[in-house]
């Protein structure tokens, strides 16, 4: 296996599954850190948890971990919108991570008049919040961005319906589709790569579905390893025409380059 300089390692199915712990995943990052090996960012696209948040799950899980090893799409979105309008207006469906993102970049969250409607994953969605992002200032010309369109999240419960599941109502309701900035969007990787400071031809993305980690890899051109923990089974790979680079049960079975 090639000798890479950089990871980009996905969360939800590859390291952990909600409170669930990926051993194998963990001790691939605790082998990153023993050996002082290249640089590791965890690229998610869970817009709900502040990177504070993520970290603290991650080390009470026993990951090696900072605040700073974590790159949401919240981030990305929020650094997205800023690049597209400084002082854009911002009216946004989700949690708190995609607030406090928002809120760091100098966006300002309004109600109404809006310039970009931003929409993640909100476990407490109702019909006013999509009333006012849709029905009001998506069709009052605000720009229509999603954090990401994942419509399952793997959890210890099983699958559960993810932000693209409920984004898609606003998609159906207004006939306006989003700009997705996370995976397979390569925005996200490409700003992560920015944090990382690695180029792309020496960083290795790690991820557990194809339809979000792999195919993020490939649209940023950059390699990729499939582990089965999560989303896409070996089954589901053997229909697939387009690769991964690397596809492996669990990261385990990776081995290090000297």
């Amino acid at each position: 296996m090639k000798n890479y300089q950089g990871f980009l390692i996905d969360l939800d199915g590859t390291v952990y599954k909600g409170t669930e712990k990926i051993i194998e995943a963990i001790e691939f990052v605790k082998e990153l850190e023993r050996k002082g090996l290249p640089p590791y960012l965890f690229l998610t696209n869970n817009s709900t948890k502040h990177p504070k948040d993520v970290s603290e799950k991650l080390v009470n899980m026993g990951v090696p971990s900072t605040a700073k090893h974590v790159f949401t799409t919240s981030m990305a979105t929020a650094t997205y919108i800023k690049e597209q309008k400084a002082n854009a207006k911002v009216y946004a469906i989700g949690e708190e991570g995609l607030y406090m993102a928002l809120k760091e970049c100098g966006l300002e969250l309004v109600e109404e008049d809006a310039d970009f409607v931003v929409m993640g994953l909100d476990r407490n969605i109702n019909y006013e919040k999509l009333t006012k992002g849709g029905a009001l200032n998506i069709r009052k010309g605000a720009k229509f961005v999603a954090t990401n369109g994942d419509v399952a999240l793997p959890t210890e419960r099983g699958f559960l319906p993810g932000a693209g599941s409920l984004i898609s109502v606003l998609s159906v309701t207004t006939g306006i589709q989003p700009t997705f900035i996370g995976k397979p969007e390569s925005i996200i990787v490409d700003q992560a790569l920015e944090v990382l400071g690695t180029k792309k031809e020496e960083t290795l993305m790690v991820g557990d579905n194809y339809a979000t980690d792999i195919l993020a890899g490939m649209n940023a051109g950059i390699d990729s390893v499939l582990v089965h923990t999560g989303v896409t089974t070996k089954k589901d790979l053997e229909t697939i025409e387009a690769k991964p680079t690397y596809s492996i049960d669990s990261l385990a079975e990776w081995t290090f380059g000297e």
